[in-house]
């Protein structure tokens, strides 16, 4: 998946490879990994829904998946467990390990269906499946199994939950510099009072127009309004069909001359990774609509911000930062954030799904890929640590 990710943010046509894929397969209909190759491709050519197809296709094959990348004899092996959905519904381990010396084994597991008794060798398994009302029963399944299995499982089941835009903030509260609305999740019904003029207290004590809302399920902004008034509400509800929201208050984060600057940091282990900083003049913000390239000035300042972590963004809130990796309780996770006027961090969402990765191009963002890379170093690490298993290790027995 990196490889083929990497081809199209470099702005290569992966036509010609779909081409070859699908004579592949022609050839050889059972070839599952053909089939997966073509999920990730057809969803990047905007076949989201051809894409999960191919997958359905494959897991019906077979289950287990290892990237292509080479490996010594001594790399540490590292089980994925994978739910079935789109590119962005599970970690992005492949990005995280693609250049480091572990052998990767992904293992998808639907919802229902048992877990495998006997599982690939491993030295450290990771839970590497989104939080989701769609996998909430896989990861009971997972956590069910958890005290019997046979080597270190982290990112557990039991503390997934806790990501979900509506239990943050309560696992979170309290934490001295640290700001982030309440989430309510709400029926259709809920906003069709708000359009027909019900004051939003009706539905938690003190919420108050501006409001933000978005569908639940959806990633990446999809579906994601501000409502500043019942007539916003109205018109939202018009263009969107979903039948419930996230709800949350809107907290203006701009800063001088109405930008706005949002955050994205990684933790390993409770510590914190910068990964990038979005500079934009509209609330509505990702890295991917910041249009960095086009801005020496914005660059510099991310530039700033990840080279100069430590003493700055890092140590301003890293007793908050700290105190929130207490709580989740997670080994590997990350938020997306911004400074309020008064210097808080205001956080927006926490996953353990957040893109990360070192595609951006070296001579225009020459302080990414070192930023990057000391990310990667310390998840490898981490996993080493975890695992209890030196490089040049022994026997791997893994059957539940």
């Amino acid at each position: 998946m990196a490889q083929l990710f990497k081809t199209a943010f470099d702005g290569g046509d992966l036509k010609p490879l779909r081409a070859v894929l699908a004579a592949r397969l022609a050839a050889a209909p059972a070839d599952a990994g053909t089939r997966m190759n073509l999920c990730v491709v057809d969803q990047l050519l905007g076949d989201p829904a051809g894409g999960l197809q191919r997958q359905g296709e494959a897991l019906r094959l077979q289950r287990l998946y290892q990237p292509s990348w080479p490996a010594s004899r001594q790399a540490l092996r590292v089980l994925a467990l994978m739910a079935p959905g789109g590119v962005g519904d599970n970690m992005p381990i492949e990005f995280l390990l693609e250049d480091r010396d572990v052998a990767l084994v992904a293992l998808y597991l639907v919802p229902g269906e048992a877990i495998p008794a006997k599982l690939p060798d491993h030295d450290v398994a990771i839970v590497a499946a989104d939080m989701s009302d769609a996998n909430r029963l896989l990861l009971e399944q997972i956590e069910s199994r958890a005290p019997a299995w046979p080597r270190p499982l982290l990112n557990r089941s039991s503390r997934l939950p806790l990501l979900m835009r509506e239990r943050m903030f309560h696992a979170l509260a309290g934490i001295p510099g640290v700001v982030m609305p309440p989430t309510l999740r709400v029926p259709r019904a809920a906003l069709e009072q708000l359009a027909g003029g019900v004051a939003a207290g009706a539905l938690r004590p003190g919420m108050a127009l501006p409001l933000i809302a978005r569908p639940v399920g959806s990633h990446g902004g999809r579906g994601l309004v501000r409502f500043d008034t019942a007539a916003d509400v109205a018109a939202g509800l018009a263009a969107e069909p979903a039948a419930e929201f996230y709800l949350s208050p809107f907290i203006d984060y701009s800063g001088p001359g109405g930008v706005y600057r949002k955050y994205r940091i990684m933790m390993v282990d409770g510590q914190a990774y910068p990964c990038h900083m979005a500079i934009g003049g509209e609330w509505k913000l990702w890295y991917h609509n910041a249009d960095m390239a086009a801005s020496a000035e914005k660059r510099a300042e991310e530039d700033a911000f990840m080279t100069g972590f430590e003493g700055g963004f890092g140590r301003r809130h890293g007793a908050a930062l700290a105190a929130m990796a207490e709580r989740i309780g997670l080994e590997y996770w990350g938020i997306d954030c911004a400074e309020t006027a008064a210097g808080e961090l205001l956080l927006f969402e926490g996953s353990t799904c957040l893109a990360a990765h070192a595609m951006d191009s070296p001579q225009m963002f020459p302080y990414k890929r070192p930023a990057m890379r000391r990310l990667f170093a310390a998840f490898e690490a981490m996993l080493r640590r975890q695992s209890g298993v030196p490089a040049a290790s022994a026997a791997r027995c893994a059957t539940l």
